[in-house]
């Protein structure tokens, strides 16, 4: 299966983008289709032998639309034709003010002052007529497009309302004099839809801010090194291996490694950490940060799609691109919602002319409101505007989010798991005791331990041989790692053990355990080291928990959450930590492949997320309602966080979740008004209060109000902007 994105144009309301989305899905060999709305974008995933993405494409102008893919695509050109988009939809707002005005002015105003105007019907004739087969003519190829797929747009109740007004006042002028005309609604009406369409296009626009700010600071060029000398050539034509040179100020070109130079990176617009991090030879850098005050010479490792830059800016467009589950009950309301609508406004005309005899204008009138007023585009906006601003608010501040479903999920969570190392603690654990037992040395300890463990890429490992610097080593052969409980290797003749208690009693070898509870309630992994069928000493190690885990935990608190610690540690040690960080719920001596049975238990209480580093707490990730990956946007982390925090800060954990519950708040706001515009807005629209006020809504009014719903929708999901997480 392959995966392409296709940008759209054409998109009027959340009914096109139903019709584009039925039209693929019904393709032969399109697996999944998700069109959204609020970014003109569809996403395919399709079958490449049955079909091709030409076709799709084909399929998408079929349904009456426009698409090219968007992966190839130059995204300078994709901008501006979006710009072009919107400066025509400006240029048809406009056309139709000039002549909509003086519609207005003659065909409301002066009537309503009781001015006369000569020869006014003809006049008013003349400058509805322009309106409604120029600018209006889009909305006749929508309804047309709709109907050859067998459904209604918001561009059949426009062309249907309009072309009611247009045509009976046509009739009116020339075939039945008396009879009242309504030109100017028709002109009024379509100019009123598109400014509302100009203004929810801009308003839209703002919602993709962060893609853009992201795209944009890639570089153009780079400085590279061949043939011993400095060249500048384009981004595109840098390979992996390249050495690449960047200058104090500028921006660093693609992701490498240091291999020469000193410096400081602004990598904020990546992890949304302001504070410059110190490079050095080794070191990683990454596309799209600043070097800020020295040169610096890299390694070119990864290059254009591959780079954590693009990395990121692909997972944040498919994440603004998916649905979430609440998305759902919009999509299936949109879905049936037009046809309804045209059935009330003829169940509306019908009733006024022939139950209660009103007049024809009076019966047309009246339907046309119902007609214009019930728009469904506020509703389909609803939730992707929300989720789009949410997700890119998150990206600003060092948050991934991977998709709509995960930002739903995460406020609705009852428990939170972290695992310890590196997520608790700080992940660099150091030794702080060697004790010899019997006539063993703290030498003789240390030795056969960092021989063993310089096989070992445990974070445990590091400590020790660290420990050993200036010790000379023993040659270890056979090193075994054995999960859970600890390895060996041989050196020389005998066979050596480092692990904790249970691997001492598998291999049926005595331990004096005094002093080793001491250790472990202040905290400590205690080791024992074991030479044949005897212990020779003990080893203590600490790895200090951060300074922001307790103060994360007690937030995590606040809002509600139940807070648990999972770790292969034994219990006194588990706890020590546990209660320095502030939890109290603790799972200890846990094999890694177990920790994902502890998720799925408490996941019979619950919702559950585990925090994890994403690499060895894959599985445990991927069993939670949401894997929060703590990887400063490693690959790895990216691939197996629903959310991954590339901070690597745990109080961005109780961010994602108040952001989760702000958007969440958002849809739930923009759904209600959206809901309650249409319940409230139809029955007044048909007239409901007329025979107890004699108010009538009027058609303009109901386009003016129809245009502004949804672009109050996109500014309420704007304003998510402007919160602080």
């Amino acid at each position: 299966m392959e995966k392409t994105e296709l940008k759209i144009t054409g998109m009027h309301c959340a009914s096109c983008a139903a019709i584009i989305d039925r039209s693929l899905r019904k393709t032969l060999g399109v697996a999944q289709s998700n069109v959204n709305y609020a970014n003109a974008n569809a996403y395919v995933v399709f079958d490449s032998s049955k079909v091709s993405a030409t076709e799709l494409i084909r399929t998408v102008e079929k349904a009456g639309y426009k698409a090219q893919i968007s992966d190839s695509a130059d995204a300078g050109k994709q901008e501006e034709e979006q710009r072009k988009e919107l400066n025509q939809t400006f240029a048809y707002f406009l056309f139709g003010l000039v002549f909509a005005i003086p519609a207005f002015l003659i065909g409301m105003v002066f009537m309503w002052l009781g001015i006369p105007v000569p020869y006014s019907s003809y006049i008013l004739f003349l400058l509805a007529t322009p309106v409604q087969f120029y600018v209006g003519w889009q909305f006749y190829r929508g309804a047309w497009a709709s109907l050859r797929n067998k459904t209604a747009s918001m561009d059949t109740l426009i062309a249907v309302g309009t072309s009611a007004a247009y045509f009976y006042s046509v009739y009116a002028l020339f075939f039945s004099n008396g009879m009242e005309q309504y030109f100017e609604i028709s002109a009024i009406l379509i100019t009123l839809v598109m400014m509302g369409r100009y203004l929810e296009a801009r308003a839209k626009g703002k919602t993709s801010e962060a893609i853009k700010k992201l795209m944009g600071l890639a570089p153009k060029n780079a400085t590279v090194i061949r043939g011993k000398k400095e060249i500048l050539i384009a981004i595109d034509e840098v390979l992996v291996g390249d050495v690449v040179v960047v200058k104090p100020g500028e921006r660093i070109a693609v992701d490498g490694t240091v291999v020469e130079g000193i410096s400081s990176v602004d990598e904020s617009m990546i992890t949304g950490e302001s504070m410059p991090v110190d490079k050095k030879k080794g070191d990683n850098v990454y596309g799209g940060t600043i070097n800020k005050n020295g040169s610096l010479h890299f390694s070119a490792t990864k290059i254009g799609a591959n780079t954590t830059l693009s990395k990121i800016i692909n997972l944040i467009k498919e994440a603004q691109g998916t649905k979430a589950p609440i998305q759902r009950f919009a999509d299936v309301i949109s879905a049936y919602f037009v046809p309804i609508v045209i059935g009330l406004a003829v169940l509306n005309f019908l009733a006024w002319y022939f139950v209660f005899g009103g007049t024809v204008s009076f019966a047309m009138i009246t339907s046309v409101a119902i007609l214009v007023i019930a728009c469904p585009c506020a509703l389909g906006l609803a939730t992707p505007t929300a989720i789009m601003v949410g997700v890119g608010k998150g990206a600003s501040n060092g948050i991934l989010i991977r998709g709509g479903e995960a930002l739903e999920t995460a406020h609705k969570l009852k428990f939170i798991v972290f695992d310890k190392t590196g997520t608790i603690t700080k992940g660099v654990p150091e030794v702080t005791d060697v004790i010899p037992f019997g006539r063993n040395s703290v030498e003789k300890v240390l030795t056969a331990a960092a021989s063993v463990e310089k096989s070992s890429e445990h974070s445990l490992a590091d400590a020790i041989v660290r420990k050993a610097l200036g010790l000379k080593l023993t040659k270890a052969v056979n090193f075994k790692a054995i999960p859970g409980l600890g390895v060996t290797a041989k050196i020389g003749k005998e066979n050596v053990y480092l692990g904790n208690m249970k691997l001492m009693a598998d291999k049926q070898i005595k331990v004096d355990s005094s002093g080793i509870h001491s250790l472990e309630e202040q905290g400590k992994t205690v080791m024992m080291v074991a030479s044949g069928k005897n212990a020779i000493g003990l080893i203590a190690v600490a790895d200090e928990i951060k300074e922001s885990s307790p103060r994360a935990v007690a937030e995590l608190r606040s809002l509600g959450l139940e807070v648990y610690m999972i770790t292969g540690d034994n219990e006194r040690t588990a706890k020590a930590i546990a209660a320095k960080a502030g939890i109290r719920n603790v799972f200890a001596s846990v094999l890694p492949e177990d920790k994902a049975k502890h998720v799925k238990e408490l996941q019979k209480k619950g919702k559950v997320a585990m925090v994890g580093d994403g690499i060895n707490d894959a599985p445990a990730l991927a069993a939670a309602d949401i894997g929060i990956a703590m990887g400063s946007g490693t690959d790895v982390a990216m691939e197996t966080g629903n959310i991954v925090l590339m901070k690597n800060d745990l109080l961005d954990v109780a961010r994602a979740i108040r952001l989760s519950k702000m958007t969440m708040a958002k849809i739930k706001q923009n759904m209600f008004w959206a809901m309650v515009y249409n319940v409230l807005g139809i029955p007044i629209a048909a007239g409901i209060l007329y025979p107890f006020t004699g108010w009538l809504l009027s058609p303009v009014i109901a386009g003016g109000a129809m245009a502004l719903s949804s672009v109050s929708v996109v500014t309420n999901s704007l304003l998510l902007k402007g919160k602080r997480i």
